[in-house]
């Protein structure tokens, strides 16, 4: 089988997407760590990514999935305006669905964040997500390989925290390599800052047998 296509995303996938992005990350760590129990959790990822997508990227960036929408990918261009308070206002719906000291942690773990975000222009993989039921079959490399392959075309470097240590040999097939590691407030779990300098269009990133 070769590897999904990958298109854009529409205004009208927003919901199938905002679902598998949901069910993506129900076991990610920043996750369990930001929203107390099941409900609130799904609850809340629904919420931010709803927000994230409608508000954020897609009017000021780009965001993909596969032709069976089976992944999801929402990128950060150089030019995108960043104004952390702004994109927090932004994700106010998501705030009910954090109480007590978790506000507090979560806010400083967003402020954590940003505070070792590069300032130098580059393409910002914000959000990577599959099917829990079709990882391992192609779908999180075809986003990469095809969006990097446009970032690649513009000469720009790319940056990406990721919060699943597993998942750092997969970025690294793609030239991503960790140049840090993002320690937030007491029991929040750990998070791998990634950079990747551009490669000449001649050289495209080799993903590996994934």
């Amino acid at each position: 089988m070769g590897r999904p296509s990958v298109r854009p995303v529409t205004g009208g996938d927003v919901s199938r997407v905002v679902d598998v992005l949901v069910r993506s990350f129900d076991d990610d760590p920043v996750s369990n760590f930001i929203f107390s129990g099941d409900r609130r959790r799904r609850g809340g990822l629904r919420s931010f990514f709803t927000a994230s997508i409608r508000r954020q990227y897609l009017p000021h960036g780009r965001v993909t999935t596969t032709g069976d929408m089976a992944g999801a990918a929402l990128w950060g261009p150089p030019w995108r305006p960043r104004n952390p308070w702004r994109e927090l206002l932004q994700l106010a719906p998501t705030g009910p669905y954090i109480v007590g000291r978790r506000t507090v942690a979560g806010l400083r773990l967003l402020a954590a964040i940003d505070a070792v975000h590069p300032r130098e222009p580059h393409w910002y993989l914000c959000t990577l997500g599959t099917e829990p039921d079709r990882q391992g079959q192609g779908v999180g490399t075809s986003l990469l390989a095809e969006g990097l392959a446009r970032v690649d075309e513009e000469g720009m470097p790319a940056y990406l925290e990721s919060s699943k240590e597993r998942n750092l040999p997969l970025y690294a097939r793609f030239g991503f390599e960790v140049v840090g590691e993002i320690r937030g407030p007491v029991g929040a779990p750990p998070m791998w800052r990634m950079w990747r300098e551009p490669r000449p269009p001649d050289r495209p990133s080799r993903p590996g047998g994934r």
